[in-house]
């Protein structure tokens, strides 16, 4: 009765309903990266222990995760939250990323950091190219647990410059495993860990697939969630928000009786109007062209189309922009691809040879 009530009040009085306890916050389509609601969701802020979102997927990126690797004296650096490993263990990255995902242990952040990149800061190096390639523009990070350094710098973000980096993270199939896992049995060389995970959304709203929480004296309370109902899925930011967990709930609830997932189009069925340079060929995208819209904006939805008329090219090749716009602004773009249709290629086989042979 709750929800129902919350999702008619949305609808008549969206603004009183869409009031939260977070500095900032956001909501953000995990299909097409469109965002579905804001709230200073562009200032900067620090980060806390979602700094380890990046953590994880730098890691994953870099390293396998049956690759062992052996606690040495530069976990004693590690305070506050924590798996309690000692100088000797040895560790899958694997556990160590549950470790660190699940509890947030700190000490499990310095001995990926140092086991994947050889030191803190050459992996701080990588989390920060990794950010500027995502687009994470207004984004630095100092190291890999979220903690504020001793000379009272922190991990800075926005809520859209994490809901970026969490749509990403979530496309990686082992990060989707480790964030949405609620119980864990960890083993080292000299003890086994049980470990629940502290993101209570993953046992509280059922739709709930993974996240990570924060907190540091500065930073106050910050989480970043992700959550899928049927094929719709969006991901959550707050920033200093003492009602983190509820606020996102709600949120969900909102959004999920708002929006519908469309799809604007397949990946095998795209078809440019009034171009026809490439007649024999077919076009492709590499997954199909998805966003979650109102059902009274769907016929406002528009798609466009640039395309390069390349005289040399293979298949797999890059030859145009898919564009989706809204109420004339841009949402989304999607690469278009080319595949040369097969018969016609061995049909100009065969007469270039026949021509040789024959004189054609």
């Amino acid at each position: 009765m709750k929800k129902f009530l919350l999702v008619v009040i949305s609808i008549i009085f969206p603004k009183i309903v869409l009031a939260y306890s977070a500095e900032s916050m956001i909501a953000l389509d995990l299909n097409s990266g469109r965002v579905l609601y804001e709230q200073n969701a562009y200032e900067e802020k620090l980060i806390a222990s979602t700094t380890k979102i990046m953590t994880t997927i730098v890691a994953l990126e870099q390293m396998d995760l049956d690759t062992e690797i052996t606690v040495d004296e530069r976990v004693l650096k590690a305070y506050g939250s924590g798996i309690y490993v000692e100088i000797g263990e040895v560790m899958t990255l694997q556990d160590l990323l549950y470790g660190l995902m699940l509890r947030s242990g700190n000490d499990a952040a310095i001995v990926i950091a140092c086991g994947v990149s050889g030191s803190m800061e050459s992996f701080v190096t990588q989390m920060n190219q990794k950010a500027y390639e995502l687009g994470m523009s207004h984004t630095i990070f100092y190291n890999a647990h979220g903690l504020e350094e001793n000379d009272g710098r922190g991990n800075t973000s926005t809520a859209y410059d994490m809901a970026l980096l969490m749509r990403y993270a979530m496309k990686n199939q082992d990060f989707q495993t480790i964030t949405g896992t609620k119980e864990y049995v960890g083993k080292s060389n000299k003890k086994t860990y049980h470990w629940t995970n502290k993101n209570k959304l993953l046992r509280t709203y059922e739709y709930t697939v993974g996240g990570k929480t924060g907190f540091t004296e500065k930073a106050r309370r910050t989480l970043v969630t992700a959550a899928k109902k049927d094929d719709e899925g969006i991901a959550i930011v707050t920033l200093n928000d003492g009602n983190d967990f509820q606020d996102h709930q709600n949120l969900y609830e909102v959004l999920f009786s708002k929006y519908d997932l469309v799809t604007i189009v397949k990946k095998n069925d795209v078809t440019v109007p009034d171009y026809d340079f490439y007649k024999n060929d077919e076009f492709y995208l590499e997954h199909d062209v998805q966003l979650l819209a109102t059902k009274e904006e769907m016929d406002k939805i528009q798609v466009s189309y640039d395309m390069n008329s390349l005289e040399e090219y293979k298949s797999g090749d890059i030859v145009g922009v898919l564009h989706v716009s809204l109420d004339g602004k841009e949402i989304l773009q999607n690469r278009i691809y080319i595949r040369k249709n097969i018969e016609v290629v061995k049909e100009g086989i065969l007469q270039k040879l026949f021509g040789w042979l024959f004189g054609w």
